[in-house]
């Protein structure tokens, strides 16, 4: 009897599973409804309560396998979508496992699900809140607290369909559209990608999957072409990833991207690898997108080979031309920390300084052309301008958000870095550390080569505040003045100056753009020349000694030594001041005060020159180098000016010869002596306290 139980019953679960349970819809519906508390149905009519007869099967054994002419699974209460998933000609397959863990609020894993049509409806709120998420709701704060992953397949296979993503937490609003076409419709790729993953697909035997996507993410416009062979890669997961090749092409923002190669999973970009190229008006309308810190820049075009798995990105940029400048490397970005980290080794023959100049506000870059039809909510990645009239120190604010938004360890190697004036000579080469950790920006280890002489030291920024500190301690030695400093003089003409600049300096300031930061500075610097020679010519005309002039250049103007050039600079609220800036000659010993204001910019600097030897016609007067940086202006003193004509003339009422009296110096070697001795004794200070 009760084998004979047994039997039967083993004969009833062969029958059901061959015929599919038909009469079963109905309680599935109701079952997968309360464990899922959300409203399962099968059937042409998503409504009705059944379906009808021979149209539904479903199978137990191995899993829950259905077959049904439609499937809709609702939209959660808060919703205002239509549904979240709606399917027809349906074949579903679900593990017991899979979907025990479902009702337990975690991702949904569907082990297969095929059909010829199919729309989806996923949402994230503000809140944390997602669609896919089944089970009883979440307690309020544990949503934002932990992300739901997206649901996952590990096949899915569909003719025809939509998907429309809105996530109000990264402002994203993407329509997907998924259809299969035949292979032989597609057009042969060109030679020169041949080999690529495009030429794969058009290979690939039966339907190809082709996807578009349109809309916006991160406040910018988007649009995708994706071409695949193979299942569909958009949703598996990591239990038998299977790579497929895909083409990808786009615009999202003002970043233009080109990629072949395969994924595994193409909406979460997860077994990326290929072949890409990028191009923009700045490195910032890419970083943007992909919620990287990338600096506003001019232009770039840049290609590579990308690859993406287990959180972690590695791209190796075979090419980058960002305006003028030529540079590669190759980084990791892992994005499986709390904080971003960003890592690599930056190389390049060239850097143009001016391509770099919005990062600090010395440069505005003008808006592409497509930025005035772009949406009035979306920002276009590009730096205004970053001066105020009158003004010559840049005012753009720093992205300090952006600073503590990943950390970063970078090595830098550029052969050439362009200083954008044609007054100085590049740097041959650049070295240093770049490190970004906490919103604290470093450059360690700095190494550049200019004028045949070294710079060395360390820069950092930190951004941890609501203001910016920055900080430098620099160091140079053995620069040649006459290599750095181009000195444009009529051949054969010999430079104005020569000689080894040896120094060092220690600033500081703070504030929200380079102005604000130099309008705060403070610290000293000391500079010194060694073996250094100074043009004869040049010096008598700073003394205005006409005669010594004269001569000169009737004896040909040569090139005086400098026995003693120090200079010590002291900076305070934005102002500095040298506290000693003397150079002396065997000719005349010059001295240097006043003050430049980086707060006010302005300058107003006063050189007089002690001659150490007899002229018989000198209106020696000081120099004076005054007014904005925006607008210098060299004049003399007029006040030992006016005295002295105006003594000429009176003499001249006596006798016509006795004018010239004023204008005889005979030069002041007291005071030249002195400032020779300070400058020496400086200089064995200097010696004596390394």
């Amino acid at each position: 009897m009760t084998a004979g139980v047994v039997l039967a019953a083993l004969a009833g679960l062969a029958a059901g599973e061959a015929f599919g349970w038909p009469f079963l819809a109905a309680p599935l519906q109701s079952l997968l409804s309360d464990r899922l508390q959300r409203r399962v149905s099968f059937g042409t009519d998503a409504a009705a309560p059944s379906v009808p007869a021979g149209a539904f099967s479903v199978r137990f054994i191995g899993g829950l396998r259905v077959q049904a002419p439609a499937l809709e699974i609702a939209a959660p209460p808060w919703s205002k979508a239509p549904h979240l998933l709606q399917a027809r000609a349906v074949s579903l397959e679900l593990r017991y496992g899979d979907l025990w863990r479902a009702t337990r609020g975690q991702p949904l894993r569907v082990q297969s699900l095929h059909a010829t049509t199919l729309d989806g409806q996923l949402e994230r709120l503000a809140d944390g809140r997602v669609s896919w998420q089944f089970g009883p709701p979440p307690n309020p704060g544990d949503a934002a607290a932990a992300p739901v992953p997206w649901p996952s397949f590990g096949d899915l296979q569909v003719a025809d369909g939509n998907l429309h993503y809105r996530d109000e937490q990264l402002d994203n609003d993407v329509q997907v559209r998924l259809s299969l076409v035949d292979a032989a419709t597609l057009p042969v790729p060109p030679p020169a990608r041949a080999g690529g993953a495009a030429a794969a697909i058009a290979r690939a035997p039966g339907s190809v999957l082709k996807a578009s996507a349109s809309g916006h993410h991160r406040h910018r416009p988007l649009k995708i072409e994706l071409l695949a062979s193979g299942a569909m890669p958009w949703a598996a997961d990591g239990t038998n990833p299977v790579a497929v090749p895909i083409t990808l092409r786009g615009k999202v923002g003002h970043a233009s991207f080109d990629f072949d190669g395969s994924a595994v999973d193409a909406l979460r970009l997860k077994g990326l690898s290929g072949k890409f190229s990028l191009s923009g008006p700045s490195l910032a309308a890419v970083g943007d997108p992909l919620g990287v810190t990338l600096p506003t820049t001019a232009a770039f075009r840049t290609h590579g080979v990308v690859d993406r798995s287990d959180g972690s990105w590695s791209v190796r940029i075979d090419g980058a031309t960002v305006g003028k400048s030529r540079l590669s490397g190759a980084f990791t970005y892992d994005t499986a920390r709390s904080v971003p980290f960003l890592s690599g080794r930056l190389v390049g023959s060239r850097l143009a300084l001016v391509d770099l100049g919005p990062v600090v506000g010395t440069t505005a870059v003008p808006p592409p052309a497509s930025a005035a039809s772009a949406p009035a909510t979306a920002p276009v990645p590009v730096a205004v301008s970053a001066r105020a009239p009158g003004k010559v120190l840049p005012r753009r604010p720093f992205d300090l958000a952006a600073l503590r938004a990943m950390d970063a360890d970078v090595s830098i190697d550029i052969r050439e870095v362009d200083l954008d004036t044609t007054l100085l000579e590049p740097l041959r080469p650049l070295r240093g550390r770049l490190r970004l950790a906490a919103g604290v920006l470093t450059l360690r280890d700095l190494d550049a080569r200019l004028g045949q002489g070294q710079l060395r030291g360390d820069l950092a920024l930190d951004g941890t505040g609501s203001t910016a500190l920055w900080t430098a301690d620099l160091r140079w030695d053995g620069v040649r003045v006459e290599r750095w400093i181009h000195q444009r003089r009529a051949e054969p003409s010999p430079p104005f100056v020569t000689g080894r600049l040896k120094g060092h300096t220690k600033l500081s300031g703070q504030g929200r753009s380079t102005a604000e930061i130099l309008a705060s500075l403070q610290g000293q610097a000391r500079i010194e020349l060694h073996e250094g020679a100074v043009s004869h010519l040049a010096l008598e005309v700073a003394g205005l000694d006409l005669a010594e002039g004269l001569g000169v250049m009737i004896r040909g103007n040569a090139m005086l030594p400098v026995q003693c050039a120090v200079g010590e600079l002291v900076a305070a609220a934005g102002v500095v001041r040298p506290r000693v800036m003397v150079l002396d000659t065997t000719d005349s010993t010059v001295w240097i005060e006043g003050t430049l204001s980086l707060a006010a910019e302005t300058i107003d600097l006063r050189a007089v020159v002690s001659p150490k030897d007899f002229s018989p016609l000198a209106l020696r007067t000081p120099l004076r180098l005054h007014g904005s940086l925006s607008d210098p202006t060299v004049s003399i003193e007029k006040g030992p000016m006016a005295r002295k004509l105006a003594a000429a003339f009176l003499l001249a009422l006596v006798n016509p010869l006795a004018a010239m009296i004023p204008f005889i110096d005979v030069g002041d070697a007291d005071a030249a002596r002195k400032g020779a001795a300070g400058c020496h004794e400086l200089a064995r200070r200097s010696v004596a306290g390394r």
